[in-house]
């Protein structure tokens, strides 16, 4: 969700090719400790989050989280401004929006289902983007297998689950694979992170007026601030620049993989945290969508294609 589910809530960062040359054997630990790393902070900071919506709602977490990402990315990027073109802008503009909503509707679904739910609905956005670019019939059984998983964590007949939270979840989904694709855009056309802290920026002025009216002034109350901060450097900020590191060496193969651990995650975090402990079905539910997601990945690598990106 996590840029971060997390969330995510996870961070908003674009896969890197793979490297011509992988990783040292003896130093394989390192870049994987970095993404586990990243992974255990995003999903960590969308329970801090939860824990924060008494306080703002669940907008106005989001227009918190987007607002000190946006001044980090902002101060540490120091973007240029001129010499981009209408498309550019355009491009850039959109993904802002996009992130913006994906944050949006994951908040509001972790408002209303428990976060190993809300992340493992999420993570079906871009597992559907990454079955259907590969367009292998093996893809069937990977789809077979998510779609069971989301089967179990309803109970059945998702009876025990609430319908707007699935809702939102799942267009926090859509909205991933539309950042993931958006995120590939920008990042072709602006140097390192120079797009992704404009389009930071962007979502978190579109975001405003709503964060605005249902918060309006506990977004000024300096425990409440201080709180938001720590969920745009736990979701968004430490996660990104861990992953950023690890790609350097680890192949964007590795990476995805890793990342289809996600789901567990915040399960796990949401147990420690939130006290959100799930049932033997729903926990099934959770070690299905990872093995399907960890399936499309080996299946794409197969092809030469490896694609993945974490979470916002």
């Amino acid at each position: 969700m996590t840029t971060s589910n997390s969330a995510p809530t996870s961070s908003p960062t674009s896969v890197a090719p793979t490297p011509t040359h992988g990783p040292r054997r003896s130093g394989s630990l390192g870049p994987i400790g970095l993404v586990l790393a990243g992974g255990v902070s995003v999903q960590f900071g969308a329970a801090l989050a939860v824990t924060l919506m008494p306080r703002a709602g669940a907008l106005g977490v989001v227009t918190l989280r987007l607002l000190a990402a946006a001044v980090v990315l902002l101060v540490v990027c120091r973007p240029r401004l001129r010499g981009h073109s209408r498309t550019d802008w355009g491009t850039v503009v959109v993904f802002g929006l996009t992130l913006a909503a994906m944050n949006g509707l994951f908040y509001q679904a972790v408002d209303r289902i428990s976060l190993g739910a809300a992340v493992t609905l999420e993570f079906l956005g871009p597992l559907a983007l990454s079955v259907l670019a590969s367009r292998r019939a093996v893809n069937t059984v990977w789809a077979g297998l998510a779609l069971a998983g989301v089967f179990l964590l309803g109970g059945g007949d998702f009876g025990d689950l609430d319908g707007a939270g699935v809702a939102f979840a799942l267009g926090a989904g859509a909205m991933w694979a539309a950042y993931i694709v958006f995120s590939g855009w920008t990042g072709r056309r602006f140097p390192q992170a120079d797009g992704l802290a404009l389009a930071m920026a962007v979502g978190a002025l579109a975001f405003l007026p709503l964060g605005i009216a249902e918060a309006g002034t506990r977004l000024l109350d300096p425990v409440t601030v201080g709180l938001g901060v720590g969920v745009a450097l736990m979701s968004s900020v430490l996660p990104y620049t861990l992953e950023l590191l690890a790609l350097r060496t680890l192949p964007a193969s590795a990476f995805a993989i890793l990342m289809s651990l996600e789901p567990a995650m915040a399960a796990l975090s949401g147990f420690l945290i939130l006290d959100q402990a799930l049932s033997a079905l729903q926990a099934l539910a959770v070690a299905l969508v990872i093995a399907a997601s960890m399936g499309a990945v080996r299946t794409q690598v197969g092809r030469g294609k490896a694609t993945l990106p974490p979470v916002d």
